[in-house]
């Protein structure tokens, strides 16, 4: 039927949407004069990494097509590349719109605070409205190609494991290089943030465009497209003899890209000049548009069928409002306003360790209301219409990864966009406009990998429940299959799944701990060897500290982003399915805790550091802002390396398992 196509056709349209939107960006004046060297030289710098990153994952990504060419066939295999090669084409578009629009911005701020704004955004969503489009394309297209719902699990596995390797190799690059120049060039020289005389400044710069750009489109691509999957499959096994179980989700992903593409023309500033009022104006016009547009959907493909059509729709709004709560929460605990992040200026009154111990302690807390939130979603779509339920929530929630990832990645846009202004030394009326801009950038960043984690966590669960109902369609059983506690296997299966995030978080903190030691090393040689560098009067070798971040990202990535794909097989081969459950849950629980703790604790930290340097308790220069700058290069890395590629991690093993059960069982 035509009607089928609907998601294919609403793809296309938001990608021809996207390529005005960039038409119109590149209408805008670009920086002049040294800008346009600085921003040269990010551009190089970040096609150069993204290049390298993809040349080194393709050996794997090609070896792995071969092995699923031999064990499952070409569709299975095609499937697989469909999705590595769309995941990282997210990510390098991400990270080219981003560059192409941050000279734009500082040069836009010349006009103002609104116009400014706009271009960032703008900037922003050409990323996140490529990820879903994407997403919907792939997933939709290759399903109707086929027919065959199982080289979807095929396809999430591509795109799995490009969002690991872009989320580990871009963390570690942007955190050792921002590590790196803050130690020296803030602690030890007390010049300011994005210096020109800093030799990593360049590299810190670089890092915005590999981390929080194309490893964050990467990974959203990666959720979106397995959470659809999963929901798929779930219909499929639920429902055999309704194909209208399967195709739901499709549709309720095409609904949300054009509520998406409507929100982001009320991302305006109003009378207050809210740069955050403007941004959560255009979600929450999104998001009540969204909710409008389910009901005659749900009303339309699924009257008569064994759920009821309220059932479905309130689980869909369950949804919703945990996305909406999860904004809230992360703000709470990471936005300049609050209690929490001036509760960590105040401890860094009294030293450095007082504010570690206050911002490790911030992080734990900010765990309880994100989980106790997802807790209550999920009893209650239980309740409404069973697991399908739940994965329908999943599936609302990230219908509107659009417009979120337009708010995220307008963050580094604007941080870019500060750093080019401070290195040409532009005027100050510019840095007054970038600088609020960026401080709003600092919570939006925080919020959306809020955001990402509880959809990471829950869709996580959704895979569960379908490797879960998939074991039992082997096994021909008719009652389940049980991962119950008085089974061994099982509880070695919790107690390795819940290790493997702290296993894996602490490989990619000592590869961002050894990175930034030897960016440090090169930063104080050039101080100490280049004559006049201090003084102005010399030009940093930027190009040293590139080099090096880059090589031991691509080098350091390796091991960690292999971890989950070579755990589930060894467990599901030495221990068998029920140890392979236990290990998915116990990744899924420890996963979720370690991931919100280490984002929100690290925006924390980053957050009362700049409060601090508004003034506040001395200000710049004084005893509580050096104990911030500790504080936040500690936080660095939790929030933008360890943190968020706990994401890919535990949905890649969970993609693993499903692929795999058939030669388990």
């Amino acid at each position: 039927m035509l009607v089928e196509y609907f998601p294919i056709i609403v793809s296309l349209f938001a990608i021809v949407f996207v390529y005005f939107l960039i038409q119109k960006i590149n209408k805008s004046p670009v920086a002049k004069d040294k800008a346009i060297n600085i921003t040269k030289a990010i551009q190089e710098g970040a096609t150069a990494y993204l290049k390298r990153q993809y040349k080194t994952v393709s050996v794997i990504a090609f070896i792995l097509f071969v092995v699923l060419w031999i064990f499952m066939g070409p569709v299975m295999a095609f499937g697989f590349l469909i999705g590595a090669v769309l995941s990282g084409l997210s990510g390098f578009i991400g990270m080219w719109a981003s560059t192409q629009t941050n000279t734009r911005v500082a040069e836009g701020a010349k006009k103002g605070l609104g116009h400014a704004l706009d271009l960032a955004f703008k900037g922003g969503l050409v990323t996140g409205l490529l990820v879903v489009s994407l997403g919907l394309l792939a997933v939709s297209g290759y399903y109707l190609i086929t027919k065959d719902i199982k080289a979807l699990i095929a396809l999430g596995f591509g795109a799995s494991l490009i969002s690991v390797f872009a989320r580990v190799g871009g963390g570690i690059f942007t955190k050792a290089a921002d590590v790196g120049a803050d130690l020296v060039g803030k602690v030890e020289k007390g010049i300011p943030e994005d210096d020109p005389r800093n030799p990593a400044v360049i590299a810190d710069q670089v890092g915005d465009m590999v981390g929080d750009c194309a490893g964050m489109a990467a990974d959203i691509f990666e959720t979106y497209s397995v959470t659809t999957v999963a929901t798929m499959i779930l219909g499929a096994l639920l429902y055999p003899s309704s194909p209208q179980f399967v195709l739901l989700p499709l549709f309720l992903g095409a609904i949300s890209i054009l509520t998406s593409i409507i929100g982001s023309f009320f991302v305006k500033l109003g009378k207050s000049k809210s740069i955050m009022g403007a941004m959560y104006k255009g979600l929450g016009i999104s998001v009540v548009l969204s909710a409008i547009g389910f009901y005659p959907l749900i009303l339309k493909m699924m009257a008569g069928q064994e759920i009821s059509v309220m059932s479905l729709y309130l689980s869909t709004l369950v949804g919703l409002v945990i996305a909406v709560g999860m904004f809230v929460i992360t703000e709470y605990y990471t936005s300049k306003k609050y209690m929490p992040v001036r509760s960590i200026a105040q401890a860094s009154q009294t030293g450095h360790g007082t504010n570690i111990i206050r911002g490790l302690g911030l992080g734990m807390q900010s765990t309880a209301f994100p989980v106790l939130l997802i807790a209550i979603g999920t009893i209650i779509c239980f309740w409404l219409a069973g697991i399908y339920g739940v994965a329908l929530a999943v599936m609302a929630m990230l219908s509107i990864s659009g417009i979120v990832v337009g708010v995220d990645a307008y963050g580094p846009i604007t941080d870019n966009a500060g750093g080019i202004a401070e290195m040409a030394e532009m005027p100050k009326e510019i840095r007054d406009i970038t600088d609020p801009l960026d401080a709003v950038g600092n919570t939006t960043k925080a919020v959306t990998k809020g955001y990402a984690i509880a959809s990471a966590g829950l869709a996580a669960l959704v895979l569960f429940a379908a490797y879960s109902q998939e074991v039992s369609s082997l096994m021909g059983s008719t009652t389940g299959v049980s991962f119950v506690l008085d089974n061994p296997k099982v509880i070695a299966g919790l107690l390795i799944g819940g290790l493997l995030p702290y296993l894996f978080a602490s490989f990619l903190m000592g590869a961002v701990g050894k990175t930034a030691g030897a960016v440090v090393e090169e930063v104080r040689r050039q101080f100490r060897d280049i004559k006049g560098l201090m003084e102005g009067t010399a030009k940093p070798e930027y190009g040293k500290s590139v080099d090096i971040v880059t090589k031991a990202a691509i080098k350091e990535m390796m091991i960690p982003a292999l971890i989950p794909v070579v755990a589930p097989i060894l467990v599901g081969w030495i221990l068998g399915v029920e140890a392979l459950g236990g290990l998915l849950i116990g990744s899924i629980i420890t996963g979720l805790f370690v991931g919100i703790s280490m984002t929100t604790g690290g925006a924390a930290w980053d957050n009362a550091k700049k409060y601090i340097e508004e003034g506040h308790h001395g200000g710049k220069k004084s005893f509580a802002h050096q104990a911030a700058v500790t504080g936040d290069t500690v936080g660095d890395p939790y929030k933008d390396t360890a943190g968020p590629a706990i994401n890919p991690m535990i949905k890649v093993l969970n993609i693993v398992a499903l692929l795999i059960v058939s030669f388990l069982v």
